[in-house]
């Protein structure tokens, strides 16, 4: 399932978002990829301080977490640390699959992946996110602060920047829910029981509805 978040960060949030990343530097981003992903990858990521990195971190990772799709529709577990990308003119990301574990120490499965889009479409050419799905490439290039969730299994790739700069933060969830098709089952089930139990919520259906979506989190979730 691929889902759009919209307005995941608000412009004073985004600005805030590139001022602190304007303090820190970028590396290669090549430094933190897997052995199949070092060949395609071109790009840069920020290294900063700590304390800078925290501050960067609570102000985009809290706008996704504060989001009302967000947890409906990724049921996290364990979300990862997000990187920060930059691409500029003649940078781009090969076809590629996330690697499926991740972490230092800690470790977590990478269920889902999340793009949070921090310049405008206007800020840059080309750069698009395509996603391959069973519905054939999805081609994204979305507004400034919004986002875009999909399944880690996906192959996708950025293409090539011509112009500008594109901004972006990358992160992984791990999710209660393994299989992408019961979790998109799930999330559509969901919004119909949030819908009954404001529209209708002393109704037998509504009751039924929202045991049904209970018992198969209880089913399905692996914690």
């Amino acid at each position: 399932m691929l889902t759009r978040l919209t307005y995941v960060l608000d412009p004073v949030q985004l600005e805030d978002a590139r001022k602190l990343m304007a303090g820190g530097r970028f590396v290669e981003g090549v430094l933190s990829a897997g052995m199949a992903a070092q060949r395609v990858k071109n790009n840069q990521e920020l290294s900063a301080d700590e304390r800078l990195m925290r501050q960067l971190n609570n102000l985009v990772m809290g706008g996704l977490v504060r989001h009302p799709v967000y947890r409906s529709a990724t049921m996290p577990l364990k979300v990862a640390a997000p990187y920060y990308a930059r691409y500029t003119t003649g940078m781009s990301y090969g076809d590629h699959v996330d690697d499926p574990v991740m972490g230092q120490g800690d470790l977590y499965r990478s269920d889902i992946s999340v793009t949070i889009f921090l310049s405008g479409p206007d800020d840059y050419d080309g750069g698009e996110l395509v996603i391959q799905t069973l519905f054939g490439e999805q081609r994204l290039k979305l507004p400034a602060g919004d986002a875009v969730i999909y399944p880690s299994s996906s192959r996708h790739r950025v293409t090539e920047v011509t112009r500008g700069e594109r901004l972006v933060a990358v992160s992984w969830i791990q999710s209660m829910i393994r299989h992408p098709d019961k979790r998109a089952l799930l999330h559509e089930l969901n919004l119909a029981r949030e819908r009954l139990l404001q529209d209708k919520p002393d109704a037998e259906e509504t009751a039924q509805v929202n045991h049904a979506y209970i018992n198969l989190v209880r089913m399905w979730s692996e914690i």
